[in-house]
């Protein structure tokens, strides 16, 4: 059984402030790719409807995502991100059934 973690955390921005929210999101992917124990951190934008945006993260293990939840970089993009959404962030803990590596 993996000790994997793999989060998906969806984000509906404001009427006007997409472009503010992807910008922030998108700030977030390099650092979060250098972190230890980061394996994916992915970025997607729906390409139909109404703007919302998707990040797909897998980590080591439980120890990583504290790690990264510890960071200055996810810090400062959750004390200023918030404001710019409609909603509350949706965010959902997987556990893998079948799962390729």
């Amino acid at each position: 059984m993996s000790n994997k973690i793999i989060v998906f955390a969806s984000f509906v921005p404001k009427a006007g402030l997409e472009d503010k929210v992807e910008g922030t999101l998108q700030g977030m992917v390099a650092p979060t790719r250098a972190e230890p124990g980061c394996e994916r951190y992915d970025l997607f934008r729906i390409k139909e409807g109404d703007a919302s945006f998707h990040l797909f993260e897998t980590y080591k293990d439980a120890a990583a995502l504290d790690h990264h939840r510890g960071t200055e970089h996810y810090k400062n993009y959750r004390a200023t991100i918030v404001e710019n959404l409609a909603e509350d962030i949706a965010v959902k803990i997987l556990s893998g059934i079948d799962v390729a590596d």
